[in-house]
């Protein structure tokens, strides 16, 4: 019943900041300037209005555990507060029949140094060997190819305290300390000292650092805003894990790196690399540990396995086949110049190899699950046309090398691709 209360608050809340009418500014704004900057507000993933941006990331949503899953979200704007921000939502899943939310906001310590302190407490989903950068900052994506077939999450209820800084607008950084309440959602234990673990209280300590050397920044009315984006760019993470503070059941380290170069050719024509690599030392259940983002489901055909390629995954490594407590994966994709068939029809060849490496320590310690390391080393090569019929597409890849299967179709992936500016 709480959790129903606290769904029907942060509707009220959402809905009363929306029909909030700030002051009336003099400057006129052009029809054309608003859908211009309404349009870019929706390419980011927000639907702005008065003094609350919604967040398209919670309308609707579907994964193999929760199925169908839809809510509200969003965050406060400039017009709400300068130095004050909200930063909620609230989500149902129809399959689980449960309620997931965020209660969170910010304070502005520092305006020249954009230092944030912020508090959440968010009760929700997490997969299973994901790993995200604190500075990643927000992604957002029209459609979310991986997430359909995703089926191993781990619920987790944590308290946070961050901190973002901006040493220049070249790098910045984030620092959070979280307690966290972790429950795997599948049948899985972690034996440590003869004793087993379903469930994991955490208290961890993150420090991320994002690194842009070459990116060119301009200051206007006291808004950093980017000139010239270049690359390459860096991302550097370390996790640390703190036996027996607040109850805390693991003493684990991890360290994470990323890299992401792009190199133009032509205007139209450019290649691109991603490098990703991460370590995990101690005690660590499956949870925190690693996959290589996979994307192919389990079914036996083709056409059975026929669904959406994702950005940044492998497209022929089948959910939950690899987890590793080290890894290094690389993404290389070359971008063919639009072949410019007639006008509105401009398909583009994107030619993709990927790889992955990995390990792991004391893999006894993982109970009621099978799965395997990536040691031999994983290659996949492919292609994608993109742009066929607004904005679908095509996409090809095929696994081989060390992990080549025996039934030479396991080792094909069709899928379609879908890609959209606006």
């Amino acid at each position: 019943m709480a959790k129903h209360w606290i769904f029907i608050l942060i509707f009220s809340f959402c809905i009363t900041l929306s029909a909030q009418t700030p002051e009336e500014k003099n400057e006129k704004v052009t029809d054309t300037t608003k859908s211009t900057e309404l349009l870019k507000q929706i390419g980011n993933g927000f639907f702005p209005t008065k003094i609350w941006n919604f967040d398209l990331r919670y309308l609707v949503k579907f994964n193999q555990y929760e199925g169908f899953r839809t809510g509200l979200g969003g965050v406060t704007n400039d017009s709400f507060s300068k130095r004050f921000r909200i930063d909620s939502y609230v989500v149902y899943g129809f399959a689980d029949h449960r309620f997931k939310y965020k209660i969170g906001g910010g304070i502005l310590l520092n305006t020249k140094t954009k230092t944030w302190l912020n508090l959440f407490y968010n009760d929700d989903l997490q997969e299973t060997g994901s790993s995200t950068f604190l500075t990643d900052g927000r992604m957002f994506s029209f459609f979310e190819p991986r997430l359909l077939n995703i089926e191993l999450f781990h619920k987790h209820i944590t308290s946070a305290i961050s901190l973002e800084h901006e040493i220049t607008p070249k790098l910045y950084t984030e620092t959070q300390f979280a307690v966290s309440n972790v429950e795997p959602t599948y049948n899985y234990s972690y034996i440590l000292n003869g004793e087993s673990f379903r469930q994991f209280d955490m208290s961890t300590a993150k420090i991320a650092v994002q690194w842009d050397p070459f990116t060119e920044y301009e200051t206007q009315n006291g808004k950093t805003k980017i000139t010239k984006d270049a690359f390459p760019k860096f991302s550097f993470q370390y996790t640390k894990n703190l036996k027996n503070v607040f109850d805390a059941n693991f003493n684990f380290s991890k360290v994470d790196f990323k890299a992401i170069h792009k190199i133009s050719h032509s205007k139209e024509s450019y290649s691109t690399f991603r490098l990703s690599a991460g370590i995990a030392r101690g005690d660590t259940p499956l949870t925190h540990l690693y996959h290589a983002y996979p994307n192919n489901n389990n079914k036996e055909t083709i056409m059975q396995r026929f669904s959406v390629a994702g950005i940044n995954s492998f497209e022929t490594m089948y959910f939950n086949e690899f987890f590793s407590d080290r890894f290094a994966t690389l993404i290389a994709k070359h971008y063919l110049k639009p072949f410019k068939i007639f006008k509105g029809f401009n398909p583009q060849l994107v030619l993709i190899t990927r790889y992955a490496v990995g390990d792991m320590k004391n893999i006894d310690r993982h109970q009621n699950i099978t799965f395997g390391t990536l040691d031999k080393g994983y290659t996949e090569s492919g292609f994608e046309l993109n742009k066929l019929l607004f904005g679908f597409g095509v996409s090809f890849a095929y696994r081989y090398g060390g992990y080549h299967l025996a039934n030479n179709e396991d080792n094909i992936a069709l899928k379609f691709t879908f890609n959209i500016t606006l």
